[in-house]
């Protein structure tokens, strides 16, 4: 498969059968287009981040064969739509526009203790690459290409850290950084890293460009 990085959580994913995307929200400036590209859309949870809702909502009534996936907390609103839109939930499988998905997690990573959890599932897609949405959950299975979110009220460099080596993953790239300057994005990078704290680099791609997985 090809992946292709949009700003903060969104990425999308081409492969023989066709294309997905995960998590259109209302950080990625591009999501619209993302979102007419793909056949479905995976959502990981109903933060405005991950999900714009207005957005999805559109292309539901613009395009009745696309597929939208997501816990109930987002799709439940489309109940019309069920031919449309699908709950998931952890332990969940489903395949679609040619790829095979995994659901894993349940919990939004706690903010604070004050701040109600959110509901929260992560994609593991042809058992090969996993985007975890906003949580360091770590799957069953091994992961080839791991998504690893690096900013935003939740994270922390050493947990993320820690969530690298947990994993083990071959390759990972950074995910959920709209929050940090372009330095602190190679921070990040350098803290994980073999240089310093975890095996595999957690490397930078582009807004825009593209990596096969």
């Amino acid at each position: 498969m090809e992946l292709i990085k949009h700003a903060h959580a969104c990425v999308s994913l081409t492969g023989d059968g066709g294309r997905i995307v995960i998590d259109p929200g209302a950080f990625t400036p591009n999501a619209a287009a993302a979102v007419v590209e793909a056949e479905a859309v995976l959502i990981t949870h109903e933060h405005v981040d991950h999900f714009d809702e207005a957005l999805i909502a559109q292309a539901l009534e613009e395009r009745p064969e696309l597929r939208v996936y997501g816990p109930e907390a987002v799709v439940g609103r489309w109940s019309a739509r069920r031919g449309q839109v699908t709950a998931v939930r952890a332990g969940d499988t489903f395949r679609v526009a040619g790829f095979d998905v995994a659901v894993f997690g349940e919990l939004h990573a706690e903010i604070h203790r004050d701040i109600p959890r959110a509901v929260n599932v992560g994609y593991y897609v042809d058992e090969r690459l996993y985007h975890p949405g906003d949580a360091y959950h770590v799957p069953p299975a091994p992961v080839e290409m791991l998504l690893v979110p690096i900013s935003g009220p939740w994270t922390q460099l050493g947990a993320a850290a820690d969530y690298v080596r947990e994993v083990a993953p071959a390759r990972a790239i950074q995910i959920h950084e709209v929050m940090l300057s372009e330095l602190g994005q190679q921070s990040f990078a350098r803290f994980l890293s073999p240089e310093m704290l975890t095996e595999v680099a957690v490397g930078i791609l582009p807004v825009g460009e593209m990596v096969e997985v």
